[in-house]
């Protein structure tokens, strides 16, 4: 009998979620903070330096320099800045959605040490008389902007405005900002020149107040700043840019629609395919995935976590990794209705058996997530955070939300008889009197004998690697200037670009370009390289032109050689740390000969996506790493799901006497598992696909070096892994003898089909 109560609490719950996300998806969303590179704004790194011979830098004067870095942050009106310290000696300001980069950029990183001089340069009064907060924007008599002081002590200026006075005719209070002895002068015919002088008034009289006004050709913004500047305080510090990027708002906002375009066009793919494949479950996946994408955002926005581009990225990708586990589960289940079980058993069974393989594949790409988040940066982290929280999610939700929802409906015995509704056709169904086992099941892939070609593989692989180093001494990587130092400027527009064009307006600038790449559908993107990083002016210089000229700010990165070179040891660290982990996970899972031949697949797997870089001249970013770094944890799933199966077909032999049977184990397991490795990573492969066509132009080398690597590791697990533990089993047996393996004992319900 038909338990409706069942169904009907399936269709409730699904309503009181369709309800619950309605209602608070948008505000969530609406409330999640975006990264710089989704609203525009800048990032830098600085080396914190002493200030004064013999200062040391320590926790309290970072922490110091970061409470008046974000004072003067405040006056900029920046939503929620991001300044953290890094290491014994860095400070890394983030502000995303700063509308004047410019400003910002000299607003953080000016001294604002306040001196008042006479003509001679000599100091009578600096920054430390000054009453801090008290700093204020005000108007002379004719309207003009200017900067009113407070003092701690009067008598002191008075005795300053007495010097003065005797100093006539030089009686000039002269006023600086930054003053550098020996390099800075008020006799030098470039004094009014220089922007370390503010004003230099006539002292006629002697002053008895606490009170200071400073008038010069300020702009209302140059005297609002300069009231902030000094109400702020002065740094403790002297700060040294090492590394910045800035990404015009724009661009920012073109990136964020493209993007979500392109999530939103995987997903719905992804929907459509499982359910056309495994019908009612197919469905049901398609439900928990809705779930899982939406604790997703709302645990980022509970963790107040900042969502930048390779975030999203990761949050597509981590759709397509969610739906692996309900590819392995639903065709366990589907194996266990061809071998004759109802369709309760075969759900029952297949839950079972496919969970350790489900759990084994996730802790692979966990172990890289997290390997990514210790040494990633900025935005890479964002991405390393996405992509851990995925994992995590996709596990309870795929492993424990499908399964209650697919177990409402075959506990309510609707589905009795009714293997169509698992995409199970009945013509394919053998009876229990037959007494098959799932690991006996014919596949459409039997023909095909896998380790008796090995060696064909092999020459294959080998001829490729050869290539590949070929390929790689021969062009070399194209390093970006993340890892190589330098400077970095993308420029966007609606106009047709050229190379002539921007060497142009770069020269006009007093800029050499060392290399420009045009990219976009109409070359309407211009990626310029330049030796060097870009002093502060430079880069404002480059800024208000290409926005003046083109109307989009222009995206610039600057990186320090001292930070290239951290960053790409910190890169082969990372990835070194992630195979070891991985291998040390799988030796302990499996044995080490399965470990040590899916790292091997591994390396084949990164090593073919260096090799296609290299041949396409296709620049090497952090986002180019963090794509690796996924591969190594994602690309072994294959390897994982079929070496899983191998040892279930080794416990089922219980003993192995002959290479024979050692390759009839081998070849069977690939056999069985194809398809689901097929489906799992086309799943994958339609998201990544997705970013690539759809997506923001940043990521179109992280797409395409996933999608490298999804393929290639689709292929090495089927013909490098499994093929090479077979090579190495076989020496142990002939050296050994018979292989012992522990026999599997598996429960088998006796309910008849009905």
């Amino acid at each position: 009998m038909v338990k409706r109560s069942r169904i009907v609490a399936f269709f409730l719950i699904v309503i009181l979620l369709a309800g619950v996300f309605g209602g608070t998806t948008k505000q969530i969303v609406n409330k999640i903070k975006l990264g710089l590179d989704l609203q525009g704004g800048f990032e830098v790194l600085y080396d914190v330096q002493p200030a004064v011979k013999g200062q040391k830098i320590d926790r309290a004067a970072l922490s110091n320099t970061v409470d008046t870095l974000q004072r003067r942050v405040n006056s900029l009106g920046v939503n929620e800045p991001n300044i953290q310290i890094e290491g014994n000696n860095r400070i890394r300001v983030q502000l995303a959605g700063v509308k004047n980069q410019n400003e910002a950029r000299n607003i953080l990183s000016t001294q604002a040490n306040l001196s008042f001089r006479d003509v001679n340069d000599k100091e009578l009064m600096n920054g430390s008389d000054l009453v801090q907060g008290k700093a204020k924007q005000s108007f002379t008599q004719n309207g003009d902007p200017n900067v009113v002081l407070q003092l701690k002590d009067r008598n002191k200026f008075r005795s300053v405005t007495q010097k003065i006075v005797k100093m006539a005719p030089n009686n000039k209070l002269v006023i600086w900002m930054d003053f550098v002895p020996g390099k800075d002068s008020y006799k030098k015919e470039v004094t009014k020149k220089n922007p370390k002088f503010l004003s230099d008034p006539n002292v006629n009289e002697v002053f008895n107040t606490d009170t200071v006004t400073i008038e010069g050709n300020f702009s209302l913004k140059e005297a609002q700043n300069l009231a902030s500047l000094l109400d702020a305080g002065a740094l403790p510090v002297k700060l040294k840019e090492v590394y910045s990027t800035s990404v015009g708002a724009k661009f920012g906002a073109e990136a964020l629609h493209d993007t979500v375009t392109a999530g939103i066009v995987g997903i719905v793919i992804i929907f459509l395919f499982m359910i056309a494949y495994y019908r009612l479950p197919g469905l049901i996946a398609s439900v928990s995935l809705t779930i899982y994408v939406y604790l997703i955002l709302l645990i980022f926005y509970l963790i107040h976590g900042v969502l930048t581009l390779p975030g999203i990225a990761a949050l597509i990708l981590g759709v397509g990794m969610a739906v692996d586990a309900n590819i392995i589960t639903y065709e366990r289940i589907k194996e266990e209705i061809k071998v004759g079980k109802s369709i309760n058993s075969a759900f029952k069974a297949g839950n079972k058996t496919s969970l350790i393989a489900i759990l084994d594949a996730n802790v692979t790409t966990l172990i890289a997530g997290i390997v990514l988040f210790i040494y990633g940066t900025s935005s890479v982290k964002g991405f390393a955070t996405l992509l851990i929280i995925s994992i995590l999610l996709s596990f309870l939700t795929a492993v424990y939300g499908s399964r209650m929802l697919l177990g409402l409906w075959v506990n309510s015995k609707a589905l009795k008889n009714k293997p169509g509704w698992f995409g199970v056709k009945k013509s394919a169904i053998h009876s229990l009197s037959e007494n098959f086992d799932t690991l006996d099941l014919p596949t459409r892939f039997d023909r095909f004998d896998f380790v008796k070609h090995r060696n064909i593989f092999f020459a294959i692989s080998a001829i490729l690697v050869i290539a590949g180093l070929i390929i790689c001494f021969v062009f070399k990587l194209n390093l970006g200037t993340d890892y190589t130092s330098g400077t970095r400027v993308q420029v966007n527009s609606s106009q047709t670009l050229t190379n002539a064009k921007l060497t142009s307006d770069f020269k006009a600038l007093g800029l050499q370009p060392d290399d420009i790449e045009l990219a976009g559908n109409h070359s309407d993107t211009g990626v310029v390289r330049l030796k060097g990083m870009l002093s502060k002016s430079d880069v404002e210089k480059v800024n208000s032109h290409f926005t003046s000229e083109y109307g989009t700010e222009p995206s610039i990165s600057t990186v320090s050689p001292t930070v290239g070179k951290e960053l790409a040891k910190n890169a082969i660290s990372a990835l070194i740390i992630a195979a070891v982990g991985i291998i040390i996970y799988v030796a302990l899972r499996f044995e080490v000969l399965m470990g040590l031949a899916t790292i091997v697949a591994l390396f084949y797997d990164v090593f073919f996506i260096i090799a296609i870089f290299s041949l396409t001249r296709l620049e090497v970013d952090l986002n180019f790493i963090a794509a690796v770094l996924t591969i190594a944890g994602y690309s072994i799933n294959d390897t994982i799901v079929t070496f899983d199966r191998i040892r279930e077909n080794l416990r089922k032999k219980g003993r192995i006497k002959t290479e024979d049977e050692l390759a009839d184990v081998v070849n069977k397991s690939i056999r069985q598992t194809l398809t689901r490795s097929v489906n799992t990573v086309l799943t994958v492969v339609i998201t990544t696909l997705a970013i690539l066509i759809f997506g923001s132009s940043s990521l179109t080398n992280f797409a395409i070096a996933l999608l490298i690597g999804l393929i290639s590791g689709t292929y090495s697990s089927i013909f490098i892994a499994s093929q090479l533990w077979f090579v190495w089993k076989r020496k142990q047996l002939r050296k050994n003898g018979p292989i012992k393996t522990v026999k599997e004992k598996r429960k088998w319900s006796d309910e008849p089909q009905v």
